[in-house]
Formats: C-alpha cells, sequence, structure tokens
C-alpha cells in the first residue's frame, strides 16, 4: 500500500504546513507549475517525488522533470500532465493516445481548480489537486491525498488551506 500526496501549481511556494502533508505520505506527485526547484529539491529530501513540468516552468524544470509522465503505482497505471483537461474535454495533445492506453488514474494541473471526477467511457479516474501555491485566482489552496492498495484507490481526501 502507498499513501500518495497529489499537488500541483506551487508557483515556487512552500511552506511548513505543506511539509506536514508530505512527511506522512509514502510518495509526493505533482502536476506542473512547479516554480522555483526549490520546491521540488525540498519536496525530494524528505519523499520519493514523481513531477512534471508546467507552462511557468523554466528550461531548468523541463530538464528535469518530462511533460508527462506514465508509470505504474502498486497495480494501478497512472498518467501525470499538467495540461491535460478532463472526461469530455481532453486536451487535442493527449486526447487519442489516452483512448488507446486510458490509465487508471489520469492527473493533471494548471486550472487551479480541485476536480475529482470519473470518465466512465474510459473507466478511469480524473484528478486535478487544484493549486496549492499562493499565486493565481484560487481562493482556497487545495491538495489531494489517497492511498492505492494494489489495484484499489481509497481514502480519498481534500486537504485545504487559507490563502
Amino acid at each position: 500500500m502507498k499513501k500518495i500526496l497529489l499537488l500541483s501549481d506551487t508557483h515556487s511556494y512552500i511552506d511548513n504546513t505543506i511539509l506536514k502533508y508530505v512527511k506522512q505520505a509514502d510518495e509526493v506527485w505533482h502536476a506542473g507549475d512547479i516554480g522555483d526547484l526549490h520546491v521540488t529539491d525540498t519536496l525530494k529530501k524528505l519523499k520519493p517525488l514523481r513531477a512534471v513540468y508546467g507552462n511557468i516552468d523554466n528550461t531548468e524544470a523541463r530538464a528535469e522533470f518530462p511533460l508527462d509522465n506514465q508509470f505504474m503505482c502498486e497495480e494501478v497505471s497512472v498518467w501525470i500532465t499538467h495540461i491535460g483537461g478532463y472526461p469530455g474535454r481532453y486536451n487535442q495533445r493527449i486526447r487519442e493516445a489516452i483512448k488507446q492506453n486510458p490509465p487508471r488514474i489520469f492527473i493533471t494541473g494548471h486550472s487551479h481548480i480541485l476536480k475529482v471526477m470519473p470518465d466512465k467511457k474510459l473507466n478511469l479516474i480524473h484528478m486535478n489537486p487544484g493549486a496549492v501555491g499562493t499565486h493565481g485566482f484560487h481562493k482556497v489552496r487545495t491538495m489531494l491525498r489517497f492511498e492505492i492498495d494494489g489495484r484499489e484507490i481509497k481514502n480519498l481526501e481534500v486537504i485545504e488551506f487559507e490563502r
């Protein structure tokens, strides 16, 4: 079983409140718009990190992290990308690939809007953790945490912080 902390859109922001939740996880997944690599360097010192770069990330972040990160966690296939859309409105760049080989969990960032929803056609769960950084229009900072146990995705929680 793995305890996952999912975050996105840090925009160079990290604090002790976020790190408290990082320490409780087995792995941290970051869905892009990292900002300063100090954020990911800090995360990597505490837990294994899987991340992608986002549209605001510089060449340094793009050299360290991929645009798409596809992997297995336990027995669950995962695809993380920053700008990917959501069920019924997938980004044109990934639309055919996701139809041909859908993951069990499809994770995006970018919108700063927390969203978890099923795609019944592709039999996947779409997750966007919203934004945990302080830059942007969002009023509440959010992250997600959940567990993957074999093939089961369970105990999904929304974590909210004041701006």
